[in-house]
């Protein structure tokens, strides 16, 4: 993949920008911005983007897999960039399934795929990424599980290198997962970094809350949950949230 940078000072998501900017652009066109004025997150939530001190990006993709693959995009860029920071950084990142990277217990990034379809077969696919890289204050209903690279490390960090690190990894894996079409080959080392791993969980499901055991991940990126009765949920991402019983890991 061969990856092409569109750089704005400000937007009002990278998400929504890649989106505008599809039928233009190629595949593999990263859209990066120093500030964000409607960041968003999953099921609609907002992402808080504070000028020039955090990585905010997207990445454009166009694919030929089928629909269904795509959600699995979002686990192949939280390994990509778990493992980017820790190159960078000499740390030890985890994943909270399936799309928040965690340091010392605190969320660092969220990562939000979205997908546009034509004729049931897929035109784009956009994976934005925001890191809190250098903020070091936060609103007082955050500071309970929000953090930033700088506030938990003590140092300033380079976010331009941080980028650079992070999309050459998402390249091999992305390659990867084309030929096998399945998250077979990051599976492992996705789950050595699963905060949830091994861990009493609560599955937050419309259709009911219930408790269980976080086992990992199957090859479809879907969270194993072994409930109190021995059963194993196949927890599929889409409106379904998970916690620690005791709070946000």
């Amino acid at each position: 993949m061969k990856y092409t940078f569109i750089y704005k000072g400000e937007t009002d998501s990278t998400n929504l920008e890649a989106g505008r900017l599809a039928d233009e652009v190629s595949h593999g066109t990263v859209i990066v911005a120093e500030r964000q004025t409607a960041g968003r997150g999953r099921r609609g939530r907002s992402w808080l983007s504070e000028s020039g001190e955090n990585l905010y990006f997207s990445l454009l993709l166009k694919p030929d897999f089928a629909p269904e693959q795509a959600s699995m995009l979002t686990l192949v860029m939280a390994q990509a960039v778990a493992e980017g920071i820790d190159s960078m950084c000499g740390c030890k990142c985890q994943i909270k399934w399936p799309n928040d990277i965690v340091l010392h217990g605190k969320k660092v990034c969220g990562i939000l795929t979205e997908m546009q379809l034509e004729a049931g077969r897929i035109k784009h696919v956009i994976v934005g990424v925001g890191i809190n890289v250098n903020q070091m204050e936060f609103a007082a209903e955050g500071l309970a599980y929000a953090g930033s690279l700088r506030r938990e490390l003590g140092v300033e960090v380079d976010k331009q290198k941080i980028l650079v690190e992070i999309l050459e990894r998402f390249k091999g894996l992305y390659q990867a997962f084309c030929q096998e079409g399945s998250l077979k080959s990051i599976q492992k080392a996705y789950e050595d970094k699963l905060a949830n791993y091994g861990k009493e969980v609560k599955v937050l499901d419309p259709k009911g809350t219930y408790q269980g055991v976080a086992l990992g991940i199957n090859d479809k990126g879907e969270l194993l949950v072994r409930r109190a009765d021995g059963t194993v949920e196949e927890v599929y991402a889409g409106e379904v949230s998970v916690r620690g019983l005791w709070g946000y890991v």
